[in-house]
């Protein structure tokens, strides 16, 4: 028996080795091939908000300024095609239609659109433009006041897209964001921005070559089904508490969602995919607790998830269910030794390494049950789906890479590979166990990754 044992183990270090040979060979095709992320359909463009009933007619020009010095509150205005010259403030609740060829053009300073009346409704047509004033936030549209509705507009060339102060129950619903593309980051604006926002809905917006999708001292708020790609931030959570990021397609992101010093966040059904290279996140936690991350797909990034000092508060938990991490250099990378963590029913296909802890931490102190992972070597005799023998990840490159970030230049290589094969022969060289999974699951869950994404 105790024979038959260790031929067991030496089997399953063979096993490991093949396995992770190939996680790693896929992995290299997957990076190598640009086309993932250009056969991902972008969204179409939704059909216009309908042209209300009635309403004043306003010609091209300098009409809608004259129209707004004199409206009433409700009045209607529809935008006829054109150019119509801003910048404009709304100080009373109206509503302005117009089809997309309509647009609102900046006159180079300041917002272009400045909503300071409750009740307003911004509807289907174009704004062009805004000041350059950051500390400002120059933006395209700025609302400030509450129960407003931004829908399907297209803001191009403005610094910050649309801007959310100090309101209640905004509704940013079906517009297109296009940023600058500036090759920095910094030198971009913001393509949705809520600030000191609550009980509101961003959803079905087109976001692209913007920086962030901002959600800061907003708690309470909905973030749904937009798709954001070529961004740095898909959407930054900052002090925000009690929100909901659900469904939404990150693309060729820096970041895919990244949520700091808040709680009870949840994070489901999204599609994060082709994050930077180097340093790209699918998700990242920063002292946040009650985080809840189910049913999401994390697709070739390098890093699918980041925990760092998450949860802060002893009584957090922090639960990650039906996610799937697919073609990362690290699945699940932790800053430190965490703790307070549960993985539960997750999928991990082709990742280099499944998890990784910076230093000289392990991942012993979280919860991991009932996970799938491509590269156990274990068995199961009894037929129940469930290992046998618990899921002990061991890689002596992995914890000399995560030591020493300078040897990170030598991962993939043949001497690295070379050395987790010489630590499974030698014993004197045998790394430390990074995790155990006293459950993990023969066959990928059928529900990992399913996402509500495009």
């Amino acid at each position: 028996m105790l024979m038959g044992v260790r031929l067991e183990g030496d089997r399953r270090g063979s096993g490991q080795v093949a396995r992770a040979l190939v996680a790693s060979a896929w992995l290299a095709l997957a990076i190598a091939c640009p086309a993932f992320a250009d056969v991902l359909s972008r969204p179409v463009s939704p059909p216009p908000p309908g042209r209300p009933a009635g309403g004043i007619e306003v010609a091209a020009g300098d009409g809608l300024m004259r129209a707004l010095a004199q409206a009433a509150a409700g009045a209607v205005f529809v935008l006829a095609p054109g150019e119509h010259r801003g910048p404009v403030v709304i100080t009373r609740p109206v509503t302005i239609w117009g089809p997309r060829t309509a647009v609102v053009r900046s006159a180079g300073v300041g917002t272009t659109i400045d909503v300071k009346a409750p009740g307003t409704r911004l509807l289907g047509f174009t704004v062009d433009g805004s000041g350059t004033r950051f500390e400002d936030t120059d933006a395209g549209v700025h609302v400030r006041a509450d129960d407003c509705t931004v829908e399907g507009l297209c803001v191009t060339r403005a610094l910050f897209g649309i801007a959310v102060s100090g309101a209640h129950r905004a509704l940013i619903i079906g517009n297109e964001v296009v940023g600058s593309g500036a090759r920095d980051f910094g030198m971009r604006g913001d393509a949705i921005r809520l600030w000191e926002v609550r009980d509101s809905v961003i959803a079905r917006n087109y976001v692209h070559e913007s920086r962030d999708m901002v959600v800061w001292y907003s708690p309470g708020n909905r973030v749904e089904d937009n798709f954001v790609e070529g961004g740095r931030y898909g959407t930054h959570f900052m002090y925000s508490s009690r929100n909901q990021v659900r469904g939404n397609t990150y693309l060729r992101n820096l970041v895919g969602v990244f949520v700091m010093y808040c709680d009870n966040v949840e994070v489901t059904g999204n599609l994060v995919a082709a994050a930077s290279p180097g340093e790209g996140l699918g998700l990242g936690l920063k002292e946040a607790g009650n985080v809840r991350v189910e049913h999401n797909r994390f697709v070739r990034c390098p890093t699918g998830v980041f925990i760092d000092t998450s949860p802060i508060q002893i009584s957090h938990l922090n639960t990650f269910t039906d996610n799937a991490f697919e073609f990362c250099e690290s699945g699940v990378t932790f800053h430190s030794s965490e703790k307070r963590n549960a993985f539960t029913g997750n999928a991990f296909n082709g990742c280099a390494c499944t998890v990784r802890v910076d230093g000289h931490g392990d991942a012993t102190g979280v919860r991991w049950a009932g996970n799938y992972y491509e590269d156990y070597a274990g068995y199961d005799l009894d037929g129940d789906g469930t290992g046998d023998v618990p899921h002990e990840p061991r890689s002596l490159s992995n914890q000399l890479t995560s030591q020493r970030e300078n040897f990170q230049f030598f991962r993939g290589t043949p001497a690295l590979g070379l050395l987790d094969v010489v630590s499974r022969v030698l014993p004197v060289l045998t790394p430390k166990v990074l995790f155990t999974d006293a459950t993990p699951l023969l066959k990928r869950p059928a529900g990992a990754g399913v996402t509500h994404a495009h």
